[in-house]
């Protein structure tokens, strides 16, 4: 029987990934660490696959009130959207029991860009929820992922489970070095795109440029409308914070999807940014890329001194 303890004290963090082997150890895993919390009366988030979430629908037969089910392929299509949703939860929770949380952001399938954007979520859950007490258990399928995504987990949590074994992860690493290892250089589209610079005042002139070349991809009226706005507060930020310019360019991926990527002279001091919910009352601003994140299917984002690249991805559907 796997064992996956909880938070023990106040302001305890535990946060164990959770290697399994099939369907069976699956089941014995979450399904006890979920069976667990409701015994406790703890409040409790599943964000899963849906496959997956549908087998652990049926094994633990729970009243729906009891657990807040969530599909994770739609929750975290975009990485960068996962950790807001499991701070609102145990926000939403604050002063009853310490929340229980199982967060799946790393299934088979997962492109490369995908699985760096979730690895670098896995290392800012540490950070992010440091001095709280709720435990976040993360599964991962070490038949179907490559060795190094398994190799990269133990880097991003302090134990694992193995086996029914819950050992500390000699391997776990300062978040700040996971995420800088998540660098990969971003790979250039294919014959070159030329880009569209803008400065101060010129942000309507970005709008209506993005419009137009917007309205020749495979982009449902609805997802161009989302394309125009996330480009607009990526401009908007340059124009504000990236030094009062920037470029923009715009290409089609091969699946129907879209890219488009801003360039400015601006630096990402808070790797946090745009991943939690800004306050309405915030004076540090990130608001537009909170609001990016919402919109698009994937965020890269670069920062070095030359200055930063922020590439947003949406697909046709």
């Amino acid at each position: 029987m796997m064992n996956v303890s909880a938070s023990t004290a106040p302001g305890d963090f535990v946060h164990p990934a959770l290697f399994y082997q099939g369907e069976a150890e699956y089941l014995e895993g979450v399904g006890g660490f979920v069976r667990a919390a409701l015994a406790a009366d703890e409040p409790v988030l599943v964000a899963v696959p849906g496959a997956r979430l549908d087998a652990l629908r049926e094994s633990l037969d729970a009243p729906e009130a009891e657990v807040t089910w969530t599909d994770m392929t739609r929750l975290g299509r975009n990485p960068g959207r996962i950790l807001a949703a499991l701070q609102e939860f145990a926000d939403r929770h604050a002063g009853r029991r310490p929340a229980r949380i199982v967060g799946e952001p790393i299934w088979p399938g997962r492109s490369r860009a995908e699985v760096l954007e979730a690895t670098r979520h896995e290392a800012l859950i540490n950070t992010a929820f440091a001095g709280r007490p709720a435990t976040i258990l993360c599964p991962y399928d070490v038949l179907g992922l490559p060795a190094a995504v398994v190799s990269d987990a133990r880097r991003t949590h302090p134990t694992v489970i193995a086996e029914g074994k819950t050992l500390l992860s000699p391997e776990y690493t300062d978040a700040a070095v996971v995420c800088a290892d998540c660098d990969d250089p971003l790979p250039e589209p294919e014959g070159g795109v030329p880009p569209f610079a803008y400065a101060s005042g010129e942000l309507g002139e970005v709008r209506a440029h993005t419009e137009a070349w917007a309205r020749g991809t495979a982009l449902g009226t609805a997802r161009r409308g989302d394309l125009v706005l996330a480009v607009s507060e990526a401009a908007a930020n340059s124009l504000a914070h990236g030094g009062g310019s920037g470029s923009l360019r715009l290409w089609n991926t091969p699946g129907g999807g879209v890219v488009a990527e801003v360039r400015d002279g601006g630096h990402l001091a808070d790797p946090l940014q745009g991943r939690r919910r800004p306050s309405l009352v915030s004076v540090d601003g990130g608001r537009g890329l909170w609001m990016i994140h919402q919109l698009c299917d994937l965020v890269e984002i670069r920062s070095s001194e030359s200055g930063l690249i922020l590439r947003m991805h949406m697909a046709c559907s």
